[in-house]
C-alpha cells in the first residue's frame, strides 16, 4: 500500500484494516501521534487527513489510500500549524503534554476551516480530552493563533 504522509510517499506492507496510528508509530517511527484510548474518544491520536482532524486509532490504512496525512512531526511546515505551535508555546499550554500533539492538530484543522473562530467555534472543535485541564490555555492559544 502507498501512503502520503508529511509530504513523502511511503510503501507500507500491513493488513488493510491496520489502524493508521500503528503504521505511524510502529512502521514509520513517528511517535508524536499518541495512543490514548483506542476508541476515538480522547483525541491524542489526532492527525490531519486531507486537512480534516481525524482520529488515527480507528482509521484504517486502506481507507486513506490516495489521501494526504499530516502528523505533528510536520505541522510547523504548514503556516496555520506554525501559528498554532507558536501560540501554544507563548501561552504555555502543555502541562504533562500527552494530549498536546492531538490538540495542536485539532486547532490547526479548525483554523484552516474557520480562520476567525468564535468562542463557540473553538468549544465545538476543541473536544480532545486533556487530563491536566488546560482548556482555558488551549482556547487562549487558538484565539492568539487566529489573530496572528
Amino acid at each position: 500500500m502507498e501512503l502520503t504522509i508529511n509530504g513523502s510517499t511511503h510503501q507500507i506492507d500491513v493488513e488493510p484494516d491496520t489502524p493508521l496510528l500503528w503504521v505511524l508509530r510502529d512502521e514509520l517511527g513517528m511517535t508524536g501521534t499518541k495512543y490514548g484510548c483506542g476508541v476515538a474518544q480522547c483525541g491524542a491520536c489526532t492527525v490531519l487527513i486531507d486537512g480534516q482532524a481525524t482520529r488515527s486509532c480507528v482509521t484504517t490504512v486502506d481507507s486513506i489510500v490516495g489521501m494526504t496525512v499530516t502528523t505533528i512531526e510536520a505541522i510547523e511546515q504548514d503556516s496555520e500549524g506554525q501559528k498554532v505551535v507558536e501560540a501554544w508555546v507563548a501561552n504555555q499550554v502543555p502541562q504533562c503534554g500527552y494530549c498536546q500533539s492531538g490538540q495542536v492538530m485539532a486547532a490547526t484543522a479548525l483554523l484552516k476551516q474557520t480562520p476567525q473562530p468564535t468562542d463557540e467555534d473553538i468549544a465545538a472543535a476543541m473536544v480532545n480530552l486533556c487530563r491536566c485541564g488546560t482548556y482555558n490555555a488551549i482556547s487562549a492559544a487558538v484565539r492568539q493563533a487566529a489573530r496572528a
